[in-house]
C-alpha cells in the first residue's frame, strides 16, 4: 500500500500544534496509558486502520502491555484478560465508533457502566481518545497510510 499524500507536513504547523494539545489533554485526564492504548486499538480495529492498529500495538508494548492482552482486544468479550473498568471503556469505544453502522451509539446503560468505573475527568480523557482515534483512522484510511509508517 502506498500513501496517497506525498507531503503530509506541508503548511501544517497549526494542525500539529492542535494535535499535541489534544494528546496533552488526554494525558492530563489521569487514565492509565495502557487503557488508552486498548481503547485506541479497539476503535482502530473497528475502522480497519492498519496504521493505527500497528501504532497501538507498538505504544502498548512500550507502556508494558502484554501480547496476550493486545491480541485479545479483537475478541475482548470472550477473554478473561480485562478488568470490569477496561471492559466498560472498550464498550464505550465501540459504541462511539460504530455510529455510522446505525448502532444505538452510547446508550444510558453504556454511560452508567463507564460512570461506575471512572471519574468525569477520566471519562473526558477516554472520550477524547476515542474521538482522536476516529479522527486519525479516517485520515489514514483516506490517504492509505501504511502500517509501520509514522506521521510527523
Amino acid at each position: 500500500m502506498e500513501n496517497r499524500l506525498k507531503n503530509k507536513n506541508a503548511d501544517s504547523a497549526d494542525v500539529w500544534t492542535a494535535i499535541q494539545h489534544l494528546h496533552k489533554a488526554i494525558a492530563a485526564g489521569g487514565v492509565d496509558p495502557k487503557l488508552l492504548t486498548l481503547v485506541h486499538l479497539r476503535a482502530s480495529q473497528i475502522n480497519g486502520c492498519s496504521a493505527c492498529v500497528h501504532a497501538s500495538v507498538t505504544a502498548g508494548k512500550k507502556a508494558g502491555e502484554t501480547d496476550e492482552r493486545l491480541h485479545g482486544v479483537a475478541a475482548w468479550r470472550e477473554t478473561p484478560f480485562y478488568t470490569d473498568a477496561e471492559r466498560a471503556a472498550l464498550v464505550l469505544a465501540e459504541a462511539a465508533t460504530r455510529l455510522q453502522d446505525g448502532a444505538q451509539g452510547v446508550t444510558d446503560a453504556v454511560w452508567d457502566e463507564v460512570n461506575a468505573h471512572f471519574t468525569e475527568e477520566e471519562i473526558g480523557a477516554i472520550n477524547l481518545e476515542i474521538a482522536v482515534t476516529n479522527f486519525f483512522n479516517r485520515i489514514n484510511r483516506t490517504i492509505k497510510e501504511p502500517a509501520g509508517k509514522t506521521w510527523g
